[in-house]
């Protein structure tokens, strides 16, 4: 059978293990193909299609129930599933999306782009059949960085309370999430991969008692006691705390032998109550160099597949946003150890893999655990530490109730760097960084601002860590930046709460926010070719907005429009909006942003043009509301 054939998951069945072999492989070649080409995780799809392919022949996909943790390491479920022949439209704008979604394929039975809610999910399913009178199977699929996350360990101990309603676990183990794990849950699956196969001990035990003469079928409580005892005499690894909270545990098993897979999961199908599968996977399987650098091939950019090196910029770029950062840290860092940066479990991703190389001691990553991350720097705070919390938008919405009610309410000097703000291109609706404007500014005692290039935010972090009068957040787009040149030194931290005019007109006011005062200066030069001259604002803080600047500006000029990149409820906009208002400043504002809907996956300007964040399209629409020109008179 062709890949290209399988349109529904139930045609595994029956499938021999050569066949079933000779699929891996075209989803191995299919996958590889697709990523080097456009680009995407590469590294936990790879690592997961013994499982995927052995787990789905022994369910019945009409009627059972999938969960799979996060979503990047569900590509061999797509290409099963119906999507193999549009899976070169991975993460293209109207392709096929980077995560599950409920809303692209019957299959996907729950969607997710943030890790350690499979568990949740597949619980949830499995009470709502319970209470229904059903008969499923349901099944999450976890990796093991994802249970370093309290919301799986919140699941599990949920699950281990119910001891008749049946769930499995299929515990995806390969040592890595995106960074190598941390954390003591990392070290005792170590120690478990590294023992003895024993999963069947315990039914072993208790068969060859009833084979003794006088036990018969049914052991004493004496003889219950032995099995036990000798059971945490020869597990002291293998799942023996899994046991305790109160699931079957089978493994370490090896995720790439179909026929160990296959026999493993069809045994344990037959567990009445919690289960957990413990398989043992590398990820990148089958791509050698994704086997060499797990860390570098969790995610690629287009590559060359033979040699595995990305594809050469057609021209220099300059360094992100990203970079700057973590470059402006660790220097900063250097001089002052009371300095310290924090991850959770994106260490690449936010930059501080760069602090850890040089100054490992000033360096925490506490795993995906986004609460205790920024209760974890409220502690330091409270010591006289000057924590930097660097957390991707769309993650620290995970640890809200700790922002309010650890950092917050007791005014502590957290710094929180929020990377990936904004519009994030790819990943989609699960990782756009749109909330954190307005979940922000909302709350007591909390100073927020945003750079308008990567200078202005090497300025923003020795702001951010010289402000210790109370918790400070920056927001940074994710990508290059604007090429303007960079401080080496002399850094000066900027007054809080104060803008910058950038240009003068008497015409309109614009007032732009982080990566969007570049679009106002663009907007202005479009304007003054129409005859209409506005002054720019580069804003730099939200909270405290620079009232004293914008207000007298506003009242003269007659006319304001806002730029931001996130959600215009409640967001950047809004705040000028309420601030006019308070000042009695009634002037008409248009506001641009992100409206009430949620970004699918594209590339960011595509994102931009469909939400008309253009620069041309904002010139557009503000010839046409104020000044009565027709849109079309824009170029």
């Amino acid at each position: 059978m062709h890949l290209s054939e399988l349109t529904h998951p139930n045609q595994l069945h029956g499938l021999s293990i050569p066949q079933l072999e000779a699929i891996a492989q075209q989803i191995r070649d299919k996958h590889l193909e697709t990523i080097a080409a456009s680009g995407g995780h590469l590294g936990p799809g790879l690592g997961v299609v013994e499982l995927t392919l052995a787990l789905y022949q022994t369910l019945d996909l009409d009627r059972d129930k999938v969960v799979w943790d996060v979503g990047h390491q569900a590509y061999p479920h797509k290409m099963i599933t119906g999507r193999y022949n549009q899976f070169h439209t991975l993460r293209q704008k109207d392709g096929v999306a980077g995560y599950l979604k409920r809303c692209e394929n019957r299959f996907d039975h729950f969607g997710a782009g943030h890790a350690s809610t499979s568990i949740s999910a597949a619980l949830g399913m499995a009470i709502a059949r319970d209470l229904r009178g059903e008969d499923f199977k349901t099944v999450a699929v976890i990796g093991d960085g994802a249970l370093t996350g309290g919301m799986a360990l919140e699941a599990i101990n949920h699950a281990g309370h119910l001891p008749h309603t049946n769930l499995m676990v299929v515990l995806n183990d390969n040592e890595m999430s995106i960074s190598p794990n941390v954390g003591a849950i990392s070290r005792y699956l170590n120690k478990v991969r590294l023992s003895p196969p024993m999963q069947f001990l315990s039914d072993n035990i208790e068969e060859q008692f009833k084979h003794l003469p006088f036990f018969g079928d049914s052991l004493s409580p004496d003889m219950e006691r032995v099995k036990e005892g000798m059971k945490r005499l020869a597990v002291p690894k293998v799942g023996a705390v899994i046991e305790e909270l109160g699931f079957k545990y089978f493994g370490p098993i090896d995720g790439h032998n179909l026929s160990e897979l296959i026999a493993t999961f069809q045994q344990a199908h037959k567990i009445h109550g919690p289960v957990l599968v413990h398989v043992a996977t590398v990820k990148g399987k089958g791509y050698e160099i994704a086997e060499r650098d797990q860390v570098g091939y969790h995610a690629q950019k287009p590559f060359d597949v033979v040699t595995g090196k990305a594809f050469p910029a057609k021209k220099p770029t300059p360094p992100g946003y990203s970079k700057v950062f973590a470059h402006t840290l660790t220097t900063l860092a250097g001089r002052n150890p009371k300095i310290v940066g924090i991850t959770a479990a994106m260490a690449t991703g936010t930059g501080l893999d760069k602090l850890h190389a040089k100054l490992p001691q000033q360096y925490i990553d506490v795993g995906i655990a986004e609460q205790h991350a920024v209760t974890l720097a409220a502690g330091l705070a409270c010591e006289g530490m000057r924590p930097v919390a660097a957390i991707y938008s769309t993650f620290l919405q995970r640890a809200y109730d700790q922002i309010v009610h650890d950092v917050c309410i007791q005014n502590l000097p957290v710094f929180f760097c929020l990377d990936r703000a904004g519009i994030v291109g790819a990943d989609g609706p699960t990782h756009q960084g749109m909330y954190d404007i307005a979940y922000l500014r909302c709350l007591p005692n909390m100073t927020i601002m945003a750079p308008k290039d990567e200078a202005e935010l090497q300025q923003m972090v020795v702001t951010g860590i010289n402000h210790t009068d109370g918790p400070i957040a920056m927001r940074y787009p994710r990508g290059n930046g604007l090429g303007v040149p960079l401080m080496e030194d002399g850094w000066e931290p900027l007054p809080i709460g104060k803008g910058e005019i950038l240009r003068n007109g008497d015409d309109i006011l614009l007032v732009g926010y982080g990566s969007m005062v570049t679009t106002a200066m663009q907007v202005a030069e479009i304007l003054g070719e129409h005859g209409v001259e506005a002054t720019v604002v580069n804003a730099r803080f939200v909270k405290p907005l620079d009232t004293e600047l914008l207000a007298p500006l506003a009242q003269r000029l007659g006319r304001v429009a806002t730029l931001e990149e996130g959600c215009l409820m409640g967001g950047f906009g809004s705040a000028v909006l309420e601030a006019l208002q308070e000042q009695d400043v009634l002037v008409p504002v248009k506001r641009f942003g992100v409206p009430d809907v949620l970004v699918d996956h594209a590339k960011p300007d595509q994102s931009k043009a469909t939400l008309g964040l253009t620069s041309s399209q904002i010139a557009e629409q503000l010839l046409a509301a104020f000044f009565s020109k027709q849109p079309t008179a824009v170029s």
